[in-house]
């Protein structure tokens, strides 16, 4: 009976404590998560006074406009000019990957712009895209950041320009060895 019960007792106490493990999602991962909803908050409410709690003071971004950005203070300026140009800035996540090292948020932005942008819009014109910000933590602060825009995305920020296509080989053309 004694085996029974012990057989019994161990499995469960197995189940019940890896299903406490929330997830599976180690405080590191927890932390580095936070830190991206952190700055993805300050873009919705353009408030970047807390961007030093979620990123590190000598931090690459290097999804820039113009190249990378390079330290906190840089990327703030940066940020805030760019939250300056729309209105009504939401953002949602519709998936997320972490682990203790990186983050990766396939996100939902949609807004109004405030002024005309060059393969985006006019003033006034709402904006709806989807991007993959990918980003690289440590001691639960970002150092580094890229940015993964749709193509087709991209190719309308950069005013519908289209990549040189060839002619397609002909089947019947090609020559057999």
């Amino acid at each position: 009976m004694k085996k029974i019960l012990f057989a019994l007792i161990v499995p469960s106490a197995i189940l019940f404590i890896s299903c406490n493990n929330e997830g599976g999602q180690s405080a590191t991962t927890k932390k580095n998560l936070d830190a991206m909803h952190g700055v993805i908050n300050a873009f919705d409410t353009k408030d970047f006074s807390k961007l030093g709690d979620y990123i590190a003071e000598d931090a690459v971004d290097h999804a820039g406009q113009t190249g990378d950005i390079k330290g906190l203070a840089n990327m703030k300026a940066e940020f805030e000019k760019m939250s300056a140009t729309n209105d009504n800035a939401k953002t949602v996540i519709i998936k997320e990957l972490a682990d203790d090292e990186y983050v990766m948020s396939w996100l939902h932005f949609t807004g109004t712009l405030k002024v005309d942008q060059p393969g985006m819009g006019k003033a006034g014109d709402k904006y709806d895209m989807k991007a993959v910000e990918l980003a690289k933590f440590k001691d639960g602060k970002a150092i580094e950041h890229w940015s993964f825009v749709e193509p087709a995305e991209m190719m309308k920020m950069m005013g519908g320009m289209q990549p040189a296509m060839q002619d397609p080989v002909k089947i019947d053309t090609v020559k057999k060895m």
